[in-house]
């Protein structure tokens, strides 16, 4: 797991107005807490905690320079603007070597199930117990193959050495549904129509109405018929 080293500076003034002038000066509003230590106040260099989160994913582990003293610490709640995506604050939480912590871990999905098979994703992450530095930063399962009814648990996840599932492993995470035939498909159809009121118009099913031929007569036209009349 790779860690990424960040320098953080005190903030000693807060409310909305400080936060934004944070920000202008090219940095991250953030606390840090954990072990029993009082709240700490800082800020985080934007770029660099960007890039932390873009390479080590959400459970990245970081290293706190502040006041001289280097602190390892993990992204626990991270705010940001649902327009621009700015990162607008972070909760860091304190963790040591050696020690345990529960996290989410993304669930990735590899490869393809077999043809006029349907893929639905139930669970997007799952929870982990793992070393706090050695945390994984997803979990990858190949659902190449599969079928109808073959679906994937928990339980079944590929779970990196050390680390302990605590979601329930008979949590469905990714379930297989077969492709629905045509008159399935018809048949939801008319069920839905049914329950919005709408009335089919039973023509519309047997084609396209073919208008009779008219009678074209002997196929004179009606100036050599009325030269015959004057005759």
């Amino acid at each position: 797991m790779a860690e990424f080293r960040l320098a953080a500076e005190h903030r000693t003034e807060f409310g909305k107005g400080s936060a934004r002038r944070t920000r202008r000066a090219g940095r991250v509003p953030a606390v840090l807490y954990g072990h029993g230590q009082d709240v700490v106040h800082l800020s985080l260099p934007a770029r660099e905690f960007a890039a932390a989160l873009r390479n080590g994913g959400t459970n990245v582990l970081l290293t706190v320079e502040l006041d001289g003293k280097d602190q390892l610490a993990l992204t626990k709640a991270i705010q940001r603007d649902p327009i621009t995506r700015v990162h607008e604050h972070v909760d860091l939480l304190l963790v040591r070597r050696g020690e345990k912590t529960t996290v989410d871990v993304p669930v990735i999905i590899t490869g393809e199930p077999a043809p006029d098979t349907i893929s639905n994703h139930q669970l997007n992450s799952v929870l982990v117990e793992a070393d706090a530095t050695n945390l994984p930063e997803s979990i990858e399962v190949d659902i190449t193959g599969r079928t109808a009814g073959n679906g994937v648990t928990a339980g079944d996840l590929p779970l990196p050495a050390g680390a302990t599932l605590i979601t329930d492993p008979e949590a469905l995470v990714i379930g297989f549904l077969g492709a629905p035939t045509a008159a399935e498909l018809e048949a939801e159809l008319e069920e839905a129509e049914a329950e919005a009121g709408i009335e089919r118009d039973e023509s519309e099913t047997d084609g396209d109405v073919v208008p009779e031929p008219q009678d074209q007569g002997s196929g004179e036209s009606m100036e050599s018929a009325e030269k015959s009349s004057d005759a």
